[in-house]
């Protein structure tokens, strides 16, 4: 026998060796072997409607039926502000879940726009925390996982006023966030904070807070667009006034989610508007995922297209309609998801 075909019939024997062996061994083992595959499931945040939800033409009792008869998407996050206080009426709730129930959905989050649970103020520090308690149990009702709180006022950020000092709101926060997330893991609920405004704008404030309540429940839902450190100043105190303003200082978005991700429970993929390629204008999502996949993130990625609210005040500046914007920000995450697959 010559030395080449000794060593085919070696080579030979030891592929067979290895095909038997796994079939025995578990997968785990091979698993370092082959490429890691990279996938996300797509949701649908309730703020893309914001333009008709703000107008009256859409109603929150409507927002099941229409991302899953006008988009194919049917796992749902929405808004408080859009309930109109109705979280705590029971039959509208049972109503809600059922409409969502009978589609076939999934209501993975709700975003909670309230009182500020960091507020430098330790008794109305306790009330905001305690008037968070009512939408963790709406939520557990609709059978979300989260709710998403801010660690800000959100009137300071719409009249444009300067955060609390970032060492003490930090402490506060810290605090009001802890007290909501024993609340919630009663119920085994998370709740998740977005960079939104003020110092959530500030990553390392943002991760610094996540490090001291190091809690299974928390979590970080990093959203592309919120990285303004300092706006320009608006000149109304209402969203038109907000969508007017104009980013003077901005943290990297990049890099900033990048610090987010080891303790993201969700991503909000926000988008303003396309290029004529479908790309969005503002963040480049092929590098934007490509640093979600190397995190190991396999959650939920949330449509929140803003442009149809600012499309309703500018017209003219190029901003697609909701509907339009929501199906380009689909088609471009469904693209990015399959070549980064």
């Amino acid at each position: 026998m010559n030395l080449s075909r000794r060593l085919f019939l070696n080579q030979l024997g030891l592929a067979t060796a290895g095909a038997s062996l796994s079939s025995v061994l578990p997968t785990s083992m091979f698993a370092d072997m082959s490429a890691k595959k990279f996938s996300f499931d797509i949701s649908l945040a309730e703020f893309s409607f914001a333009a008709e939800l703000m107008s009256g033409k859409m109603k929150n009792m409507e927002f099941p039926a229409r991302a899953k008869n006008e988009f194919g998407i049917n796992v749902l996050e929405y808004v408080s502000m859009f309930f109109n206080n109705k979280h705590t009426d029971q039959a509208y709730l049972k109503e809600l879940k059922q409409r969502c129930d009978d589609l076939g959905m999934k209501n993975n989050l709700i975003m909670v726009d309230g009182a500020n649970i960091a507020d430098l103020d330790a008794a109305k520090r306790q009330q905001a925390v305690e008037s968070h308690y009512s939408w963790v149990d709406a939520a557990k009702y609709l059978g979300c996982s989260s709710i998403r709180v801010n660690l800000g006022d959100t009137s300071k950020a719409i009249s444009g006023t300067p955060d609390d000092p970032a060492e003490e709101a930090a402490k506060a926060a810290a605090d009001g966030y802890h007290k909501l997330l024993e609340y919630a893991a009663k119920s085994n609920m998370n709740v998740i904070v977005e960079n939104h405004f003020g110092n959530s704008t500030d990553i390392d404030w943002l991760v610094g807070v996540m490090k001291q309540v190091n809690m299974p429940n928390a979590g970080l839902l990093p959203d592309f667009g919120n990285f303004c450190r300092q706006r320009s100043k608006p000149e109304t105190n209402d969203i038109k006034g907000i969508m007017g303003t104009k980013c003077i200082k901005e943290y990297d978005r990049y890099e900033g989610v990048k610090k987010m991700m080891p303790y993201a429970k969700g991503i909000s993929a926000k988008t303003h508007k396309f290029d004529a390629k479908g790309n969005e204008t503002e963040t480049d999502f092929l590098r934007m995922f490509k640093i979600i996949k190397d995190a190991g993130f396999s959650g939920y990625v949330g449509i929140e297209y803003e442009g149809g609210l600012m499309h309703m005040y500018n017209a003219p500046g190029g901003y697609l309609a909701t509907a339009d914007g929501i199906q380009a920000t689909k088609t471009l995450l469904e693209r990015v998801r399959t070549e980064l697959a």
